[in-house]
């Protein structure tokens, strides 16, 4: 329900001609990177809390490309058992091809200028609606109790993915599903074609998990057999092709040894000092240190309607975010248990030294838990690394040596284990090595309500170093480390402390400026220069609530008050002024042009508040009207809609539409057309139907809408029931590309029909962004009052709404421009970012003439309580309340 992503790059900005013969520009890489991850992880439906990327001129041997998830299951949910002979194993989701032949392998060892053409086959093709699918399936208690064990397919394929599931196997490779025919045995074993999963199931029980598999729109094919004889064995084409023993199996092969030779840490030398000013704006511009707003927004983090702390905190949205945090996802009730989880990794620190890379970036990750308000004695940790190619060179050996020690040395002091990890040890190309890496991740659980942020919250709170003493070899106090995060989780409980954040790269000052962006405080800082600027890293930045005296918060500790927060917009040390506006500028120009945040505007919007009121009501009362939410392929929002208006007192009804045979999709148009028929509202959640078919979003479900017998449903639903219809994001992009808005009827398209298209910025936006009600003209808006203000989180790549300026005026005349992008003072703007997308007049959402039907970006849905904590903001649009109420 939740993923980070880390990754790491040479210098994005640098000019194209500087490129290594053999490689492709940083500044692609990076770009096209982030377009491929965001664009799946959207499509999942996969909330994504934190995106780091960590620049480093070694990592142009070899792009880094790591992160983490978090899932959970009801504890009910889950059955362990080990599999008995006579057991089915089952092939369930995507299809083999030669894709991803190779792939692991090809990931984990060193390229050079002939990799670029020669191992493209070795990458795998994704299919993110399938993956949502398998989400959907393992959510549903009634499949996942029928698992006995289940493995996802990854390196190594079949044979990995099959072969570890029990100690005696018979695999058919002829049974396992193609993409294309002519694959050999081989390629059948070890393709890593993804989307697939292996489950094992006692053979009473296939049938019903078969039979759930396909209301899920899945196809599940049994492969294997778990047998009596302890041996993997292969058949292809009636012959045995591998028949391996287990005991040899898990003999993991031959002993091998390596010599390590470790090295002393080389310091680097200090800097000559500058005047404050411009000390702190060269900080904030170091790629390390420097906004990174535009890659994340890529992202989208709201999907679930339980992010707790948005990527960039503040009314501003400006403040980074070091911790990602969710509430646990839940199909029914409510919760305020939440999950955090952080990362830890100082490039330069480690190249210096592996073993003190390794130290502090366990001390990072965890200071970051307690900096968010998690409980750190609690916390596991997972290490993923990255080196170079060791070959048998004792010194290259040292380095990975020396990173694991110091994360020994560290978890042993702290007491804190680590689970799982991955490695690669592949980071070369020709004579380039990739820094010494090992990225700590850190999760733990804690209160929604009891998290904090790292942006100030107020003018007069006093901003407190806690620092963290080092010894002789710049080794960090162990004892003092936990004493100090116990007491910051003791101040963070009581309500004394506001905001936190650890000091990393740029040292407090840094941690400072950007404190002070998200709400635009200043700070008036009393402390010596050098001493705000040292890399004094697993101390922290807090702000303390006015009246506490923080010497008594943070008694016997190494806590030093450096000033206090202002109402005054800039960061004053000493006398020296720096603006904050100055301090952003500098913080958020190194990437613009690599990762842009800003798009051209142009023109002055027009705004008018249409008062009157829809009074048609229905030809019957009900207390609970019923919602058909039909979920197509790539659909993902359906169970925040459902959750939605189950929480305002409608019976939700979830429909999966199969479009896997002609037969199953025969049967999905009759089904919807009943369904239709049955219920009093129809909900189109947002999504990327069909994978945001080619040319634009929302076609397959105009395409469905348009089928005749669910045409007549939705026509009789509309005028001759009165109904209700409500589509947000791709179920907008589907009403528009129908004619349900503006037109209110299903109709054909012309050229200069409105519709949805591109965002002006050119990539896919994921923010809270500011909307006005323009027109109550709606029972989807009688909670509301024109010209009031409320707040929503958007995510869409085409959310861009265009029409003829005629066309325009006469919506806005009619009372169907329902709700507008709007600034911080409410009024409609092109400006970008509080207009995401570009839209023409800032129009967020359509209605249909009589206003009932409602098409909106902005996914309203994704609200509940604890959410959202670090962007103030009013989410509750009462939209789904006012639709029910329609009824009564």
């Amino acid at each position: 329900y939740q993923a980070m992503r880390v990754t790491g790059a040479a210098d994005p900005t640098a000019p194209i001609e500087e490129t290594l013969p053999g490689k492709l520009p940083q500044k692609k890489l990076t770009t096209t990177a982030a377009a491929g991850y965001s664009s799946y992880g959207n499509q999942i439906g996969l909330a994504t809390g934190l995106v780091d990327e960590l620049y480093h001129p070694g990592y142009a041997a070899k792009r880094m490309e790591i992160g983490a998830v978090v899932g959970a299951a009801p504890a009910d949910h889950v059955r362990r058992e080990t599999p008995a002979p006579g057991d089915l194993v089952v092939l369930l989701g995507g299809r083999t091809g030669r894709d991803g032949c190779g792939g692991a392998t090809g990931s984990s060892k060193a390229h050079d200028a002939s990799s670029l053409e020669a191992c493209g086959a070795e990458v795998q093709k994704g299919n993110a609606p399938e993956e949502r699918k398998l989400q959907r399936l393992f959510r549903d208690k009634r499949a996942s109790r029928l698992i006995k064990r289940c493995n996802d397919f990854g390196a190594g394929g079949v044979s990995v993915a099959i072969g570890e599931l029990a100690d005696g196997l018979t695999i058919d490779l002829d049974a396992v599903p193609k993409k294309y025919e002519g694959l050999s045995g081989t390629e059948l074993a070890i393709s890593e074609s993804q989307e697939r999963m292996a489950v094992v199931l006692a053979p009473e029980d296939a049938d019903e998990f078969m039979a759930l598999a396909a209301s899920e729109n899945l196809e599940a094919t049994v492969v294997a057999r778990v047998t009596e004889e302890k041996r993997m064995v292969m058949a292809w084409n009636g012959e045995t092709i591998v028949s391996l023993s287990r005991e040899f199996l898990n003999s993991n092969g031959a002993s091998r040894s390596a010599s390590a030779r470790v090295f002393a840490p080389k310091p680097e030398e200090e800097q000559p000092a500058e005047d404050f000013e411009t000390k702190l704006n060269q900080t904030l511009s170091d790629l390390n240190v420097c906004s990174k707003r535009g890659l994340a927004e890529r992202f989208d983090a709201t999907i679930g309607a339980g992010t707790v702390l948005m990527p960039f905190g503040g009314r501003r949205q400006l403040t980074p975010a070091q911790a990602m945090a969710a509430k646990i996802p839940l199909l029914q009730g409510e919760t305020d248990d939440c999950s955090i989880m952080t990362h830890g990794f100082f490039p330069k620190l480690a190249q210096m030294s592996p073993f003190h890379g390794a130290v502090y970036a366990v001390i990072e990750s965890l200071g970051r838990i307690a900096a968010a308000g998690g409980d750190v004695t609690k916390a596991y940790l997972t290490f993923q690394e990255y080196f170079e190619r060791l070959g048998t060179d004792p010194t290259r050996w040292g380095k990975p040596l020396q990173a694991l020690l110091g994360a020994f040395w560290a978890q042993t002091a702290l007491g804190v284990a680590a689970i799982g990890g991955k490695d690669s040890m592949s980071g070369s190309f020709a004579d380039l090595d990739v820094p010494p890496t090992l990225v700590s991740f850190a999760v733990s659980m804690g209160k929604a309500s009891g998290t904090i942020s790292a942006e100030f919250k107020a003018a007069g709170s006093a901003i407190v170093l806690l620092n963290l003493p080092r010894d002789q070899h710049d080794l960090p106090d162990m004892a003092v480390f936990q004493a100090n995060c116990a007491a910051v989780a003791r101040a963070i409980a009581a309500g004394d402390v506001l905001a936190a954040h650890t000091v990393g790269m740029g040292g407090a000052a840094c941690a400072v400026a950007k404190m002070a962006f998200g709400n635009g405080i200043g700070a008036r800082l009393d402390a010596c220069s050098k001493a705000l600027f040292a890399p004094a890293l697993g101390s922290l930045v807090l702000e303390v609530r006015a009246g506490r005296c923080p010497e008594i918060l943070f008694e016997g500790l190494d806590c030093m008050i450096i000033g206090c927060t202002t109402a005054e917009a800039q960061i004053i040390l000493n006398g020296e002024t720096a603006p904050l506006q100055e301090a952003l500028a500098a913080w958020q120009a190194p990437l613009e042009d690599v990762f842009p945040t800003q798009a051209p505007v142009a023109g002055e919007v027009k705004h008018a508040l249409f008062t009157a009121r829809s009074h048609v009501k229905p030809k019957a009362s009900l207390a609970k009207p019923r919602v058909l939410i039909p979920v197509f392929p790539g659909t993902n929002c359906e169970v925040d809609s459902a959750l939605a208006f189950e929480r305002a007192g409608a019976v939700p009804h979830v429909l999966v539409l199969r479009n896997l045979s002609a037969d199953a999709i025969a049967q999905s148009v009759a089904a919807m057309a009943h369904e239709l028929s049955r219920c009093q509202i129809l909900m189109l959640p947002g999504g990327f139907s069909a994978g945001d078919e080619p040319d634009g979003s929302g076609k397959f479900i105009a395409a469905l809408l348009r089928e005749a017998a669910v045409a007549d449903a939705v026509t009789d639903l509309l005028e001759r029931r009165d109904g209700l219809a409500l589509g947000i994001c791709n179920g907008f992009q589907a009403l528009i590309k129908v004619g349900l808005v503006p037109y209110g009827r299903i109709c054909d398209m012309r050229a200069d029909s409105p519709t949805l298209t591109f965002n002006a910025i050119g990539r896919h936006v994921s923010r809270i962004v500011r909307t006005v009600v323009s027109s109550v003209h709606s029972p989807w808006l009688a909670g509301l009052q024109a010209g009031e203000l409320l707040d929503v989180a958007v995510s869409h790549g085409e959310g861009r709404f265009v029409c003829t300026q005629q066309e325009f005026e006469r919506m806005l005349a009619a009372g169907q421009i329902a709700t507008q992008y709007a600034d911080g003072a409410g009024r409609p703007t092109y400006a970008c970012p509080e207009n995401p997308n570009g839209s023409l007049h800032a129009v967020e959402g359509l209605l249909s003439p009589d206003g009932h039907v409602f098409g909106k970006m902005g996914h309203s849905e994704r609200w509940g309580a604890g959410v959202y904590r670090n962007v103030d903001g009013r989410y509750d649009s009462r939209i789904f309340a006012s639709g029910v109420e329609y009824y009564k």
